[in-house]
C-alpha cells in the first residue's frame, strides 16, 4: 500500500445535480435516482452500478496514495454504507479510508463550503500535522498521472494547472472555468473565477496557454491551516472557499504554490447531464477495471 495521504471532498449538498433538467437524457431510473438521495460521487455510473467515487481511489491507489480521509455530509450514509462504519482506518482494497464530517452550521441550510470541508479533514487527523497531502474534489475523476504529481511534488504548495484547451466540455462551460494567473516561474499569483474574454487574454503565454484550476492541491497541514481558519465567507455565496485560501497562502508566501501543466480531460460530475458523458468516458478508459487487483 502506498503511503500518501489524499482528503477528499464529499460534503456537499450537490444542489446542481439534484435540480431537474430540461434536456431529454438517456440514463436510466436507477441513476437519477442516486443523483436525487446520493451525494455526487456515489452515482452508479460504473459497470454494475459501480459508484464513480470507486474510480477515483482506484485512480489514487494506484498513483501511491494509501491513507485517504473522505470529508462527508452530517446526513449522507450513502458513503458510509458503501465503505464502511469506522470513523477511521476501514480497508477498502488496500486503502485505509476514514472519515471527516463537515456540520452545517445553525443558521444555514448547507456547509460553509470547501475551505471549511478540508479544514474539518484535517482536524480529524492531528497526527498529519507537518505533513504533505493531496486534497481534491470528490466529483472529479483526476488522472493517475494527476494524482501522482501532487504525491511527488517537491515544493511548499502546488496545483494542477489544467490547459483549457484539453478539457472536452461545451466552451461556455470551459469559459466558466477559474483561470490562474502565474509569474514567469510558474508560481501561482492568483485564481480568477468566471474570468472575462480580457482576463482570459491577459494570462495567456506565449503559447497561448491558458491554465485552468479544477481543485486538486498538494499542501503541507502547518502551513495551510492558518489560511483556512481566516479565510473570509465569499461575498455572494456566503462559503469559505479553498481557491481563496489557497491564493491567500500564496499571496503571503512569494513563490509557494508551483502550477504543473498538465493537458487532458477531466471527467466532471456536476449535474445529471454529465452523467452520460462520465458513463461513456468510464466504459471506454476503465475497459480492464478491478479493484481487486494489486490490494
Amino acid at each position: 500500500m502506498g503511503n500518501g495521504k489524499l482528503i477528499i471532498l464529499a460534503g456537499g449538498i450537490s444542489s446542481r445535480m439534484k435540480k431537474p433538467t430540461d434536456r431529454n437524457l438517456e440514463i436510466d431510473n436507477k441513476l437519477v435516482e442516486d443523483a436525487d438521495l446520493k451525494t455526487k460521487s456515489m452515482i452508479g455510473v460504473g459497470k454494475d452500478y459501480r459508484p464513480f467515487l470507486d474510480y477515483l481511489l482506484f485512480n489514487a491507489r494506484e498513483a501511491g496514495y494509501g491513507d485517504i480521509v473522505l470529508v462527508i455530509g452530517a446526513n449522507d450514509n450513502s458513503i458510509k454504507d458503501y465503505y464502511g462504519y469506522n470513523n477511521s482506518d476501514n480497508n477498502f482494497y488496500g486503502l485505509k479510508i476514514s472519515y471527516a464530517v463537515q456540520p452545517v452550521p445553525e443558521g444555514r441550510t448547507k456547509p460553509l463550503g470547501t475551505a471549511d470541508a478540508l479544514l474539518w479533514g484535517l482536524k480529524s487527523k492531528p497526527e498529519w500535522n507537518s505533513n504533505y497531502f493531496t486534497v481534491c474534489n470528490s466529483d472529479n475523476l483526476y488522472s493517475v498521472k494527476a494524482l501522482s504529481m501532487m504525491l511527488k511534488s517537491t515544493y511548499l504548495a502546488a496545483l494542477i494547472d489544467y490547459d483549457r484547451s484539453a478539457l472536452e466540455f461545451e466552451q461556455n462551460r470551459i469559459e466558466r472555468f477559474a483561470v490562474t494567473k502565474k509569474s514567469k516561474n510558474n508560481f501561482l499569483l492568483d485564481i480568477i473565477e468566471k474570468p472575462s474574454s480580457e482576463i482570459v487574454e491577459s494570462v495567456k503565454d506565449k503559447n497561448d496557454f491558458v491554465g485552468v484550476s479544477m481543485n486538486i492541491f498538494s499542501l503541507k497541514y502547518n502551513v495551510v491551516l492558518p489560511f483556512l481558519e481566516k479565510v473570509p465567507l465569499h461575498p455572494v455565496r456566503k462559503e469559505k472557499e479553498l481557491p481563496e485560501a489557497i491564493k491567500m497562502m500564496a499571496n503571503e508566501y512569494e513563490n509557494s504554490v508551483y502550477c504543473y501543466s498538465l493537458a487532458e480531460h477531466v471527467p466532471d460530475l456536476t449535474s445529471k447531464s454529465d452523467i452520460e458523458q462520465v458513463k461513456k468516458y468510464i466504459e471506454i478508459n476503465f475497459k480492464d477495471f478491478s479493484f481487486e487487483k494489486n490490494k
